[in-house]
């Protein structure tokens, strides 16, 4: 009789959170394979020569597994390993890594630099030499923050065998309209905020600017959309984001929703840069588009 009371009552507490058992959001395993567990894998990846610091967050069982390559913004403050812990626990591996030039990888940071670094990321996952890691070389997936949905993006759409892209608050950084109109005093601040930089080599307000004024229509992701036919592109936005403006999300939804060869999937929040309050609905939203459309 005790145990069917503490059944009932597990159960009851469960409908009342909206909380199902096993929810890979908010619980842990409650069982693990003993032989093939979770575990995580300090990596160092090679880019153009330079070796760039990363980890692999294994996924439980011998696999193998899909893999998402999880992509942080500029700086990087906000590595979102949160969302990494939420796919692994979904059944994915995760890998996450630094840049060339960031957060002690080496080499110097450029955005240019940083596209390269992805397809060294996808090389590295698809070396036969990196199967320990239980990876599943045809399933890679790329997730990004801010500037590292810019790069999710860059890469899904320079590797035809990346099926699934996800832009989280991702700015199009080819919008030279952008910084033509910025003001002096949203220019100024820019640069003072990446002249103090640290944590990236050789990056500056000047050195910043200076690349994508030149690099243009390279850098303009409205126009990858042919390169997305067949794909799994998943768009998010936050309506009270200052450091990408919703308007940046909502043209990317409108150019991307043009072609019909796209499979898009778009969710607004009312959420800051960071989608401070939303973590759980982060996590829930791309843990569940993963394995609904990129398994």
């Amino acid at each position: 009789m005790r145990t069917i009371f503490i059944m009932a009552a597990v159960i009851s507490l469960a409908l009342s959170t909206g909380v199902q058992a096993g929810d890979p959001i908010v619980e842990d395993p409650a069982v693990i394979d003993p032989k093939f567990p979770p575990a995580i894998s300090e990596v160092s990846i090679d880019s153009d020569g330079e070796r760039m610091n990363g980890l692999v967050y294994l996924a439980d069982g011998e696999g193998p597994h899909p893999t998402v390559v999880l992509l942080h913004g500029f700086p990087g403050n906000e590595k979102n390993l949160d969302l990494a812990q939420a796919i692994r626990r979904s059944g994915w591996n995760v890998l996450f890594f630094h840049y060339r030039g960031a957060w002690g990888s080496d080499g110097t940071f450029s955005m240019s630099n940083a596209i390269e670094d992805v397809a060294s990321a996808l090389s590295f996952l698809r070396d036969p030499k990196n199967k320990h890691l239980r990876i599943d070389p045809d399933k890679i997936a790329l997730i990004g923050h801010s500037m590292g949905g810019f790069m999710a993006l860059q890469g899904g759409a320079n590797d035809a065998a990346v099926s699934c892209v996800a832009g989280i608050a991702a700015p199009n950084l080819g919008a030279i309209s952008l910084i033509a109109n910025a003001s002096p005093e949203l220019l100024e601040g820019f640069m003072q905020y990446a002249d103090q930089l640290r944590m990236l080599k050789g990056v500056s307000g000047d050195s910043i600017l200076t690349e994508l004024k030149e690099a243009g229509d390279r850098f303009d992701v409205l126009l990858l959309a042919p390169q997305f036919a067949g794909k799994n592109i998943f768009l998010i936005g936050g309506e009270r984001d200052k450091a990408v403006d919703i308007t940046v999300y909502e043209s990317l939804v409108a150019a991307y929703k043009e072609d019909d060869a796209i499979n898009l999937r778009e969710l607004r929040l009312d959420a800051d840069h960071s989608f401070s309050w939303h973590r759980i609905t982060l996590a829930t939203e791309l843990a569940g588009w993963l394995n609904e459309s990129c398994r």
